[in-house]
């Protein structure tokens, strides 16, 4: 028979990105004393400095809190902080399975955003009780009145008890702590004395300890000495230590239904720990497992070169480094004739592969050169054969391909209202199709567009912000796949094809993208000795054409009067000499021409 923990809340806090969540914790953690004022910090919940740096939540925290509510009783609060960009979305769907409510916090200033939209959302489909926030409500801009209709119109969320605070300064956030007590149910569970179950939400990968699970606690208890079973992955392991957050890791005797805390065991390979598994005793242990989660894949790819090929086995230790604590990131070896050996890296999106990017910079002291970004194309061979492709390089020749398919996005846009030609213009750029308009208020609309991936990768977030003056958000989804007349292009330096430069492109852009290329390689690369043609083909075609001038040596610096045929004999023979080294000659690439292609390479010209 199912049982309440009355004294057990398990919750999360949601947001857009930049409304708050992260500065709410703060203000939690210091009202609950769950950690000393002189450790408090600005975001102490982001360890990683890229975090605090950037100002964004990248990995998921836990952490336990003991409060006294007003009623006189003492409960346990346990917080997962999540991330609020879309790229880490499967970061909060995580979080959300631990736990029996969410806090929603909203900008009063802003309004429901984006993410704000989605998270929502995601918390409904988890059947999460919803208690929402208006946050910043100090700040001259404030509109708590139609914000609150925001937030009951769009996500149909009742505003009847709303919460107001000012999460920088404290203001209302005792408040907080007394509706999540009052409003989140404490969680369900067959009982202490039941079969163990534990829902694994999370890992992470220390030197000296091993992996670390991070679990909520749904049936019976666990402790040190238990033998433990994975479900799913059919791991077993006998435990050494076990805790809770505090936030820091704390040990203690035994882990009860209803907590969130960490398990320390035996194994020393991350990829032996599924997340979504469920952990169980050896003996006498339940043999029906918790609801998991969907298996993350990545939706980006891109190559990783060290610019020295000395250093390729040290990126491959960062590389491996990283992915012990970020199970979405995946890599694998791959050779380029023009860069050599190197990786191809997987991300979630476009921030997560920045982050990945700067973290092998600066944690691993690395220099590397990146590819231009690809998503998974699904090509159908002739032969009825199915092939997921995540690199030019690995298109089969024309002439075996029936039909080749690109991934779809469904996004969702919100922008001020006389914004709203200017994004559809931009959506329609990149073969956008619009699927509704809403009207958030007076003032904002909701867009919905189908656009392929590829065609967002670069500059879109970008120009989005340029158009709507930074007050537009975008969230998006996985919308399956559709068939696109996709061209592989080539750039070719001399003559001579550069694979790393290789890209996947519908026909219709094929031209302007290569034309843009090209221009961007002939200004990056510096001049050589002989001329550089810097070309852009589909198959055979050469469809844009680029030229680096050469360097010009003064032959006739020493000669001094004299027939005219002697300058002539001179420059022939200079000449003839060009032609012998172009023929010869390589192409040397600096990094910068990398660089300034990914940059450059989706503007229109």
């Amino acid at each position: 028979m199912a049982q309440r923990l009355d004294n057990i809340r398990n919750f999360c806090i949601i947001a857009h990105i930049d409304h708050g969540k992260t500065t709410l914790s703060d203000r939690v953690l210091e009202l609950t004393e769950a950690i000393d004022l002189r450790n408090l910090r600005e975001q102490t919940l982001d360890a990683m400095d890229l975090e605090r740096e950037r100002g964004i939540t990248i990995k998921s925290h836990p952490v336990s809190m003991a409060y006294t509510a007003k009623d006189g009783k003492t409960y346990l609060l346990n917080l997962i902080d999540t991330p609020g960009h879309v790229d880490f979305n499967y970061e909060v769907s995580r979080s959300m399975g631990a736990c029996e409510g969410a806090v929603l916090v909203v900008d009063a200033a802003q309004g429901v955003e984006a993410q704000t939209v989605a998270n929502a959302y995601l918390a409904i489909d988890n059947e999460l009780e919803i208690v929402p926030v208006l946050n910043k409500v100090d700040l001259p801009g404030a509109n708590i009145e139609d914000v609150s209709h925001q937030i009951e119109d769009v996500l149909g969320i009742s505003m009847d008890r709303p919460l107001l605070i000012s999460a920088k300064t404290g203001e209302g956030v005792p408040d907080v702590l007394e509706a999540i007590v009052a409003r989140i149910p404490p969680p369900e569970t067959a009982g202490v004395d039941a079969p163990l179950r534990a829902l694994v939400f999370d890992s992470v990968f220390d030197e000296f300890r091993g992996v670390i699970t991070y679990v909520r606690v749904v049936d019976g208890c666990i402790k040190v000495g238990d033998a433990v079973r994975f479900i799913g992955s059919g791991q077993t392991t006998q435990l050494r230590e076990v805790g809770i957050f505090s936030p820091d890791q704390k040990p203690v005797d035994v882990l009860e239904a209803g907590q969130v805390g960490y398990l320390v065991g035996a194994i020393k390979d991350p990829a032996d720990i599924k997340i979504g598994d469920t952990v169980t005793w050896v003996k006498d242990g339940a043999t029906e497992p918790l609801p998991g989660f969907k298996e993350v894949r990545p939706m980006v790819f891109s190559g990783v070169y060290p610019v020295s090929s000395d250093e390729f086995e040290k990126v491959r230790a960062g590389l491996e480094k990283l992915h012990l604590n970020d199970s979405a990131f995946t890599f694998h070896a791959e050779s380029s004739v023009a860069l050599g050996f190197g990786f191809r890296c997987g991300f979630l999106g476009l921030l997560h592969m920045e982050v990945v990017q700067e973290r092998l910079r600066r944690e691993f002291d690395l220099d590397i050169i990146n590819t231009h970004p690809s998503v998974v194309y699904r090509v159908l061979l002739k032969d009825g054969e199915v092939l997921e492709l995540d690199n030019p390089v690995q298109l089969p020749d024309v002439t075996r391909i029936e039909q080749i398919e690109e991934p779809m996005i469904k996004a969702t846009i919100i922008c001020p209202s006389e914004c709203i030609g200017d994004i559809m213009r931009i959506a329609l750029e990149r073969r956008g199709e619009v699927k509704g308009t809403e009207s958030l208020d007076t003032r904002r609309v909701i867009l919905t567009f189908i656009l392929p991936l590829n065609e967002i990768l670069i500059d879109f977030h970008d120009m989005l912000k340029s158009v709507s003056r930074g007050y537009a958000s975008m969230d998006y989804e996985p919308y399956g796949y559709q068939v696109s007349d996709i061209v592989k292009m080539d750039i070719l330096l001399n003559g001579e094809l550069v694979d790393a430069f290789s890209i996947l492109v519908h026909r219709d852009k094929a031209v302007a993208r290569g034309r843009q290329m090209c221009k961007a390689l002939s200004e990056s690369i510096p001049p050589h000795m002989f001329k550089i043609p810097v070309q852009a083909a589909i198959g055979r075609t050469i469809i844009a054409r680029e030229d680096i001038r050469a360097f010009r040596k003064d032959v006739l610096a020493k000669l001094y009067g004299g027939d005219v045929t002697r300058k002539q004999k001179v420059l022939k023979k200079q000449k003839a000499g060009k032609a012998r080294m172009k023929e010869f000659g390589q192409v040397n690439v600096p990094q910068s021409a990398f660089i300034s292609v990914l940059k450059g390479s989706s503007k229109d010209d």
